[in-house]
C-alpha cells in the first residue's frame, strides 16, 4: 500500500509539472499595466495583436500600490519568460520595432481605403463620412495585409460595428469580410 501511496504521488507530480506560460489565456499572452497610459502606443500594440499573440490590459491608474504592483510585475516577468521561450531572445526589439512601424503602415492602409471606390460605397451605405472614419486596423501575418473594422459610434452598442474589410496595402486591394 505504501509502494502504490508513493507511485501516486510520483505519477501527480509527473503529470502536474507543466511548462510555466505566464498570463496565457485564449491563445494570447496577456501583459498588464498601470500607470498612466500612451493611447498611441496601446492602439499599436492592440493593431499587432493578431500578429504576435500578445494583448495588454491596463489594471490600474495613475495611482497603484506598491503591492499590486510587484504582484503585476511578477506575472509580467513570467509571461515575459514564455514569450521568449516562443520567440526567442531577441522578441523585444522587433516588437517594438513592429509597433514603432505600425503608425506608417495605418497611414498605408487609410492610403488604400480612400482611393478605393468599393470602400466608399460602403461608407455610404452606413452614412459615415471618410473624415469621420471611426476604425480598428489590426496586422494579420502577412506584414501587408490588414483587417480594418468599421464603426458607427452613433448607433447602438450591440450595432455599432458597421463592416470589416481585408486590405492589402501591397496590391492597393480591399476586400469585404462576412
Amino acid at each position: 500500500m505504501k509502494i502504490f501511496g508513493f507511485l501516486s504521488v510520483i505519477m501527480f507530480m509527473l503529470f502536474s509539472c507543466k511548462e510555466d506560460r505566464g498570463s496565457y489565456h485564449g491563445g494570447y499572452y496577456w501583459i498588464y499595466g498601470y500607470g498612466l497610459s500612451a493611447t498611441e502606443r496601446y492602439e499599436a500594440m492592440a493593431a499587432i495583436s493578431e500578429k504576435w499573440k500578445i494583448k495588454y490590459y491596463s489594471v490600474g491608474g495613475c495611482l497603484v500600490e506598491p503591492d499590486e504592483m510587484k504582484r503585476i510585475d511578477a506575472i509580467n516577468k513570467r509571461t515575459y519568460n514564455a514569450i521568449e521561450r516562443k520567440y526567442g531572445k531577441g522578441w523585444r526589439e522587433k516588437y517594438r520595432k513592429d509597433v514603432d512601424g505600425f503608425v506608417m503602415k495605418s497611414a498605408d492602409v487609410m492610403d488604400v481605403l480612400i482611393t478605393n471606390p468599393f470602400f466608399s460605397n460602403e461608407l455610404k451605405k452606413y452614412n459615415i463620412e471618410i473624415y469621420n472614419l471611426d476604425k480598428e486596423v489590426l496586422v494579420l501575418n502577412d506584414k501587408d495585409e490588414f483587417r480594418v473594422t468599421v464603426y458607427k459610434n452613433e448607433l447602438q452598442y450591440e450595432n455599432k460595428e458597421c463592416f470589416k474589410v481585408a486590405v492589402n496595402t501591397k496590391n492597393r486591394t480591399v476586400n469585404l469580410i462576412k
